[in-house]
């Protein structure tokens, strides 16, 4: 070995001065400039989503009228609960919660059914206008909701449940999406244990039973977060179908509220509080379901 290539050997724990110098540092500070810009956009990202809700935190435990007397505060001088104290004296509010409670219970469980059983059949049973009927579920997400408000009501004042749970709830009985999101993850279950299951003589129901569901716990979650979440804020629909106040839900008792007398924004927020808090709980519960949820089903 030469003088002249021993030189260029660095020594045993001593980088050469092509890496020092090469590529290995500059990405280095290349990704942590990188990773340091990401935080900083997801913080502000962040406070801009989360400030609604603390606003409404700050109005919901302040004292009535506070928050509004001298300019805006952003943090109230005395926490009280004389807000919720005044909205359940004043309104069933109790009764609304009720209500939300077991109308959403009700379509979460139907609408999850029927979204999982006929995702199943879409993607693991061929029969005749398969690919037809799926398109056919798939272009009725394009008709806007108000479009069908008036067709639902004949329906539904046909059948004499106008104004009962169930005029909110039969309506919300399936939904394109869950069906097309069910379709999408159990198309990822592999083929080769349905056919063994059926080789063994199972049906199509014992295989949905004991294969399919206990693979799509994710499915389950994501499903039963996004149509609770939704029969839960859904406000359009029950203000029209439901006529008597003990009926309502937490969303129309909320324009309720705000309709009897002058705006009371401090017990407003704190209808608004008991609202939302729910959904918030829910989804911190069930955010590793739901993403994988959505990662299985190829959504993005």
């Amino acid at each position: 070995m030469t003088t002249s290539t021993l030189s260029q050997i660095a020594p045993v724990g001593q980088p050469t001065t092509e890496v020092q110098r090469g590529r290995g540092p500059v990405r280095r500070h290349g990704s942590t400039a990188g990773l340091v810009v990401r935080i900083v956009i997801a913080a502000v990202a962040s406070a801009i989503v989360f400030f609604p809700l603390y606003w409404m935190l700050v109005v919901a435990f302040s004292p009535p009228g506070e928050v509004f007397e001298r300019g805006v505060r952003l943090w109230p001088s005395t926490l009280t609960l004389e807000n919720f104290a005044s909205i359940f004296e004043r309104y069933p509010v109790g009764e609304w919660f009720v209500n939300s409670v077991v109308i959403g219970a009700f379509v979460t469980a139907l609408t999850v059914s029927l979204n999982l059983m006929a995702g199943y059949a879409f993607a693991k049973i061929r029969f005749p206008g398969s690919t037809a009927l799926f398109l056919l579920a798939l272009a009725t997400m394009m008709i806007p909701v108000q479009a069908i408000m008036v067709a639902q009501f004949r329906v539904v004042n046909g059948l004499e449940i106008y104004g009962t749970y169930w005029s909110v709830i039969l309506p919300s009985a399936a939904a394109a999406f869950g069906i097309f999101l069910a379709r999408q993850f159990i198309l990822s279950i592999p083929q080769e244990l349905i056919e063994a299951a059926r080789i063994d003589g199972a049906g199509h129901v014992r295989v949905f039973l004991r294969i399919v569901l206990p693979l799509s716990k994710p499915l389950v979650a994501v499903l039963t977060l996004l149509t609770l979440l939704g029969s839960w804020n859904d406000f359009a629909w029950p203000l029209i179908a439901l006529k008597d106040n003990a009926l309502f839900t937490l969303p129309v008792g909320l324009l309720y509220m705000k309709g009897q007398t002058t705006p009371d924004y401090s017990a407003i927020m704190a209808m608004a509080l008991i609202s939302v808090l729910p959904m918030v709980i829910l989804f911190l519960v069930f955010q590793r379901y739901f993403v994988q949820g959505f990662a299985r089903s190829g959504i993005r």
